[in-house]
């Protein structure tokens, strides 16, 4: 098995980023570090709800409160990451951005070293949930490292 210093896990709490930090747990060796990039895709910058808000004061504390319920979630699955990393004797730091998925993934690949990019496989059709898919082809072509891409967990 090779050996990884430096990972880039891509997840954001779903089922299929559960089944992405778990597969990076497993490739990782007492040396490995990894940096848990959390990406808040950029259509949640226009859920303002603005067909039912009609008001500047309405519309700004909805958009307050969208902003930290999404930032309580983001806060707890940092935690809960951390804390199994921790357990795992695994280096962990983490970042969260905003913006399109494989964009923002490409970019934080580039600012480090990596030695591997994992992620999350789409979520099935069968399976009910926000599809917020991430673009594999622009990855694939663009990556100068390679790409571990979990399976989905079987129900």
């Amino acid at each position: 098995m090779a050996n990884f210093k430096k990972i880039l896990l891509a997840s954001h709490g779903t089922e299929g980023a559960q089944a992405a930090e778990k597969a990076a747990l497993e490739l990782c060796s007492s040396d490995t570090s990894i940096y848990h990039l959390i990406i808040v895709p950029d259509f949640w910058k226009g859920m303002m709800g603005d067909d039912w808000l009609n008001n500047g004061i309405t519309r700004d504390t909805f958009g307050h409160y969208l902003e930290s319920e999404l930032g309580k979630e983001i806060d707890e699955h940092i935690a809960e990451t951390s804390s199994v990393m921790q357990e795992h004797g695994v280096s962990y730091q983490h970042g969260i951005v905003v913006g399109k998925l494989d964009e923002c993934l490409l970019e934080a690949s580039r600012a480090d070293d990596y030695d591997l990019v994992v992620i999350g496989s789409p979520r099935p059709k069968s399976k009910k949930g926000l599809r917020s898919k991430m673009k594999l082809e622009p990855l694939t072509q663009s990556l100068s490292v390679p790409l571990f891409v979990a399976n989905f967990p079987e129900a």
